[in-house]
This record gives structure tokens, sequence and C-alpha cells, in this order.
């Protein structure tokens, strides 16, 4: 509190736009965001449980190792698992699928690099203007290296990438990738 009494003052910055952080997936590329949910819905059948792709979608965003772990804490899946298993998932599960998880998407990701119609043209009009572009996503640094391949390829080059696992926290839209 200022000597002022009720008052606050804080600064704010005024001035243009200077960066812009898209993710990949449903952003940039991928617009139904089908690469990961397709392989989360592999590695569970992979190990007798059936999700669908709408469960595979439910904590969208997250790096992908938290991504299946939440599946497996969803309390439906979770009843699943045990009524086909006999038991809970448990981290040793969420570690198997992860394992199995990383070489199914990157066998399956240059299905959905195709940058979106009219991106490309707007965000190399910004950084002509000089704004900054970011991507980010909670693929891991190998899989952000074949999405940026391609993107490059289409003619688009991002200022920086982040991937999932770069960060501690690997969640998004959190600040922790920005």
């Amino acid at each position: 509190m200022s000597q002022f009494g009720n008052y606050t003052y804080s600064r704010t910055y005024r001035g243009k736009v200077q960066a812009l952080v898209l993710d990949w997936s449903g952003t940039i590329a991928d617009a139904y965001v089908i690469a990961p949910a397709v392989v989360f819905v592999e590695v569970f059948k992979n190990q007798g449980v059936e999700i669908s792709m709408e469960e595979a979608r439910g904590p969208m965003g997250l790096r992908k190792d938290l991504h299946i772990k939440m599946l497996t804490e969803d309390p439906v899946i979770a009843e699943r698992w045990k009524s086909i298993k006999g038991k809970y998932p448990d981290q040793s599960d969420v570690d198997a699928m992860f394992k199995d998880f990383v070489p199914a998407q990157l066998d399956c990701l240059r299905k959905y690099t195709t940058i979106l119609p009219g991106v490309k043209d707007v965000l190399v009009d910004l950084q002509k203007q000089g704004l900054k572009i970011g991507a980010s996503t909670g693929f891991v640094r190998s899989m952000v290296d074949v999405l940026l391949e391609d993107c490059i390829k289409q003619g688009f080059t991002p200022d920086a990438t982040v991937a999932g696992d770069e960060v501690i926290n690997g969640a998004r839209p959190a600040p922790h990738m920005v």
C-alpha cells in the first residue's frame, strides 16, 4: 500500500505487440489435433484398454507423459483399466505407455505437419513487421524437430520453439514455456 491510502500504482506496457507464442497443434498445423489423440488411443489399446478420441483429448496441452498420467487418473478410464487388468494403473503403466508413445508419435507425425491454410502467410507477414514468433507444444523435442523441419520446408521458420520436455512443468497455458 502506498502512502496515499487505498491507491496502488502499477506499470503497464503500452507499446506494440512484440511477440506471439502459438501452439503447434491446432494453431499452426493439425487443425483437429489428431496426431497426439490417435497415438494416445493406440497406446492404451496396446495395454488392452480402449479409450475414445474424446477421452484421449481430455488433458490436451500437457507434456505427453503428464497427459498419459492424467488419462490414467480419469475415474472412468481408471475403472475401465481395473476391470480389464485387475488393478488401477500406476506410474509404471504410465512409463510403459509413454515409452510406446514416443516412437508411435514420431512414426505418424509427418501426416499432420501441413501448415493450416493462410497461417504461413500471416506469420511471415508478422515477422516482416518485426514480431517474433514462437511455437510451444506438449510434444518432446524429437517431435518438435520433425514439426520444425516440415514447417521450414513449407516456408515458415519460427523464431523460437519450446518442447514439453524442455521445461519443468511441461504444461500450458501456464507461463513456463513462454
